[in-house]
């Protein structure tokens, strides 16, 4: 039974376009590689490299002058390189990274079958280019998975702990899940992400349309959830399982999670932790995480001694307000004082000319 449900899961994760969507020719100038339905470009390179299980799959690498990441792209399940050319170009273009994308084994013009443990040798041959033909670090590449294409994103990211980051979109949970909703994992299964998730070091970035009639969107959201260093993720609403890069959110949210990731690790959540709706309800991984978390207890213990300061800062306010009424008083007190004696020079001043009135009254009565 394992071994029909298994084959059945590998039938319905591979559908490579039949007949593929270009061909391989060379350049008659310089005898270089290219797709035969697009134009020589400067900065793109056509590529055949070699398997650990005999294969040669078919890479294309877009450079970028401005790069400072490379982005290692698995497709989906139904395309290959000639449907994904325009896209992998733009993303290159809006992103500024490099990319690297590829065929699968039995895709395109790659050679041999698609299975996944195929998948897996491919995207390993991928990544060795990568490093030992473009000099690419691990710390600098960003491993992209789309739908089938987590698959191999995982299994490779679960293996190398200083990835500077990994992109999940509309990826599964394993391929029997897709199918059943089952609670856990058999040994017949392929593309068990679900346990593979919780391995990846690096910060995660998941893209998911609501409208998922192929996978559900929940597949998703639990990959998230079981990611250790979590990014704010993206639930496209009404996107479907092929639509997701023709939403404005898609580019911009993507755009924002390569420049965070580009950041050193202490300056990339300064100002706003990752945020989601539901990031409260999850314990924070990340070493810097921790560091946050000592300082704020160690914060935390210097706050308690302030009692007796609060009594002497309280007793100084109040000392501070005495003063200020003292001092209030004798203001009054001084011009009350001066008040009083403008009223008695003044009352003399009258009780004077009264006087000296009086005085020539008398004289004149005299006279």
């Amino acid at each position: 039974m394992g071994g029909v449900t298994s084959s059945m899961a590998a039938k319905l994760a591979f559908f490579p376009p039949n007949p593929p969507s270009y061909k391989l020719v060379a350049d008659e100038m310089t005898g270089l590689l290219l797709l035969s339905t697009f134009p020589h470009r400067e900065n793109v390179e056509i590529l055949k490299l070699p398997t650990r299980k005999g294969t040669e799959v078919v890479g294309m690498y877009i450079r970028h002058p401005m790069a400072t990441s490379t982005l290692l792209y698995s497709h989906g399940n139904a395309a290959d390189l000639g449907q994904m050319y325009e896209l992998f170009v733009e993303l290159s273009i809006h992103l500024r990274v490099n990319l690297m994308g590829y065929d699968y084994s039995g895709y395109g013009q790659s050679s041999g079958k698609p299975s996944e443990q195929h998948t897996y040798a491919d995207i390993e041959a991928v990544y060795k280019c990568l490093e030992e033909g473009y000099g690419a670090k691990q710390e600098d590449i960003i491993l992209y998975g789309q739908s089938v294409g987590s698959g191999p994103t995982l299994d490779l990211a679960a293996r190398l702990p200083h990835l500077r980051a990994v992109v999940l979109h509309s990826p599964i949970l394993s391929g029997l899940r897709v199918m059943y909703p089952v609670k856990k994992s058999y040994w017949f299964d392929i593309y068990k992400n679900i346990d593979k998730i919780q391995l990846v070091d690096c910060p995660v970035l998941v893209i998911h349309g609501t409208a998922d009639e192929v996978v559900d969107c929940s597949h998703g959201k639990q990959l998230w959830e079981l990611s250790k260093e979590k990014y704010e993720p993206l639930w496209l609403k009404g996107g479907n399982h092929c639509d997701l890069e023709h939403h404005p959110e898609y580019i911009r949210h993507l755009k924002k999670f390569v420049l965070t990731v580009e950041k050193p690790p202490s300056q990339r959540y300064t100002g706003s932790r990752r945020r989601s709706t539901d990031q409260q309800l999850l314990p924070p991984r990340k070493s810097t995480d921790i560091v946050f978390e000592a300082s704020r207890k160690s914060t935390d213990r210097r706050e308690k001694p302030r009692h007796s300061t609060d009594k002497l800062e309280k007793l100084k306010n109040q000392s501070n307000y005495a003063e200020k009424l003292r001092v209030s008083f004798d203001q009054v007190e001084r011009s009350r004082r001066s008040v009083d004696c403008c009223l008695e020079k003044s009352r003399k001043s009258v009780d004077h000319q009264l006087e000296r009135g009086r005085k020539s009254v008398d004289r004149i009565r005299t006279g």
